[in-house]
């Protein structure tokens, strides 16, 4: 008897140094790092979920996860979209990596930030990105540079096509593509999932709706689904403009359950954390849960995002967190999932979620949360917010108004989410703290900091043919103007005077010869000669008309030597006549010798 029991005290030590299948589960050997499935929606309302009380939209697999997860109650993100991705890749509000805009150059990540999926890769991951970046357009912003192994997606703010979706690229290549586009970036993560083989792996899908346009079925062979669908929400009595987005987030739905469906069937549902959250304020108005504003605004509906995370057997299913957090805690939480060290030579501003996950509630997390959005340039008085767990302060004017003091509102939250009842007045030592505290994160954030575009990268080897964007530019005349159209249509137009000009910063990566061209368009009313410059390089072209102002062609302009180095690009009006001299699409430049 005695024997017996020594050799079973022996295959009990043997078991938990071998770390068998059937050791303990109170084993020391740590489990080993999970996949991630982090998806990510564009302009959905904290409230466009039916789990939120709306009793019109269908999220039957989005309220799926809230049932086998974790929904973080009161999680904020940016009030637009580039900021927030910027603090879920780095853990840092986006002030802090030279990001400030949506557009004109400032939707650029700065170089020396380091990614989550740069992160993720030390740790031995696959990381792969099927969707909206809005981080960076040239190279060596892009995607494929910083961190992920494969792209496919578009670089801007948002895409005028959803079917058979033209601003397409593949790791830094454009390509031709079709079906609706939520479908084609869910096909895309579906293939990089089933061909990680025994690999972890990092899958962010951004989808890129609900964003505008609100467009769903158009093309001949998707246009019948569509119709039900838009023709479902008008029938439960929602307009035209709001069936439409429920349309496009109940076809997010649908391809979030192709994904899950995809885990379960690959038997990697376990060990996969999956999350689930919006990149700022909702643009629907039908059903607002009691939320004020909504996108591009600091108060509630602006800032409040649903987050909802799951991972079988280590968070508890149905669990809820009351406690404020923020998007840039994301960083740190996958930093601590995939056993990875934070970066120790700059300050991170998130804080990991992950003992609030294995808890599945908590009262608190981040003591503040900060707020502020203005489109040209950090701006701490007229459009900011700062929350405590309980109060929040807000002050918001109308774009081109400066606030003042009187503009300030302190919010209960805890009592009045909807921010119905301004408070300052019995309350303004709390005002005082929170305006204080605000102050301090501002001066600290953007601190050292030069907010404006990055120069243009110019013979990089990940691109050797650059577009010139208009919005990039630095415009002097009385008549020359910039019009925005979204993006890829963007123009420069009224060349009208001598003199009016157009002026870029470029980065020449490599010396040598470049093919130069511009796209235009020019009414048969208008015309005349304009001169492109490059430092001390120039020409000069007069080009023909096009069919109308608005359809744009191509003119080749022969070749320019650039020497490495920065450089000025310049556009100017030697004379013009008529309506004006073109309306400036684009100038591109490709590099083709030493």
């Amino acid at each position: 008897m005695k024997m017996r029991v020594t050799l079973l005290v022996l295959l009990g030590i043997l078991a938990m140094n071998l770390d068998l299948p059937h050791a303990s589960a109170q084993s020391s050997a740590a489990p080993s790092p999970p996949n991630i499935l982090f998806v990510l929606t564009d302009d959905q309302g904290w409230w466009d979920l039916s789990m939120r009380g709306n009793e019109d939209i269908e999220t039957p697999h989005m309220d799926q996860l809230a049932s086998e997860g974790v929904d973080f109650t009161r999680f904020y993100a940016a009030p637009v979209c580039a900021p927030t991705r910027a603090g879920l890749m780095t853990g840092r509000y986006c002030f802090r990596t030279g990001l400030y805009n949506t557009r004109f150059g400032g939707d650029t990540l700065g170089i020396d930030e380091i990614t989550i999926a740069e992160k993720l890769k030390q740790a031995g991951y696959r990381t792969g990105c099927f969707g909206k970046w809005h981080l960076g357009k040239y190279a060596p912003y892009q995607p494929q540079n910083r961190g992920f192994d494969e792209f496919l997606g578009h670089y801007h703010g948002h895409i005028d096509e959803y079917d058979y979706p033209d601003q397409i690229v593949h790791n830094g290549n454009p390509v031709e593509a079709r079906r609706y586009v939520t479908d084609l970036f869910t096909d895309a993560a579906i293939e990089f999932i089933q061909s990680s083989g025994d690999q972890p792996w990092f899958c962010y899908v951004p989808f890129n709706a609900p964003h505008s346009p609100w467009v769903v079925g158009t093309s001949h062979d998707g246009q019948t689904r569509g119709d039900v669908l838009i023709d479902k929400y008008l029938n439960r009595g929602l307009p035209l403009r709001e069936a439409r987005i429920y349309a496009m987030i109940d076809i997010i739905d649908q391809n979030l359950g192709r994904l899950l469906k995809t885990l379960n069937q690959s038997g990697l549902a376990e060990n996969t954390v999956v999350i689930f959250m919006t990149d700022n304020g909702g643009v629907s108005k039908h059903f607002k849960a009691g939320l004020k504003s909504g996108k591009a605004s600091i108060y509630e509906g602006g800032v409040r995002v649903p987050l909802l995370v799951r991972w079988p057997g280590h968070f508890p299913a149905a669990s809820r967190v009351d406690a404020q957090c923020s998007h840039v805690d994301l960083f740190p939480t996958l930093c601590q999932l995939a056993k990875v060290d934070l970066p120790t030579d700059r300050k991170l501003d998130g804080k990991s979620l992950l003992p609030l996950l294995i808890a599945g509630k908590g009262d608190s997390h981040q003591p503040y949360v900060y707020h502020t959005w203005d489109r040209h340039f950090p701006n701490p008085d007229n459009r900011w917010a700062i929350s405590d767990q309980r109060w929040k302060l807000a002050c918001q004017v109308a774009s081109g108004k400066s606030a003042t003091k009187n503009n300030w509102q302190l919010y209960d939250l805890e009592n009045d989410p909807g921010e119905t009842v301004n408070r300052i007045g019995k309350h303004p030592q709390i005002a005082s703290r929170l305006r204080a505290e605000f102050l301090r994160w501002f001066s600290d954030v953007t601190s050292g900091v030069k907010y404006r575009p990055v120069p243009i990268p110019v013979g990089h080897p990940g691109q050797p043919h650059v577009e010139i964007q208009p919005s990039w530019a630095r415009t002097q005349g009385e008549n020359i103007a910039y019009v925005f159209r979204g993006y890829d249509w963007d123009t420069i137009e009224g060349w009208k005077n001598p003199g009016e000009n157009a002026q870029w910063d470029l980065d020449v990566h490599h010396g040598g010869t470049y093919r130069l061209a511009i796209r235009y368009g020019r009414s048969v009313r208008g015309g005349g000669t304009m001169k492109i410059s490059i430092g001390n390089q120039s020409t000069t072209c007069t080009p023909a008309a096009t069919p109308t102002a608005d359809v744009f062609t191509r003119l080749d302009l022969g070749t320019i030597t650039l020497s490495k180095g920065p450089a000025v690009l310049k556009t100017e009006v030697v004379d013009a006549y008529g309506t004006e001299l073109m309306r400036l699409n684009h100038i591109s430049l490709e590099r083709i010798g030493d």
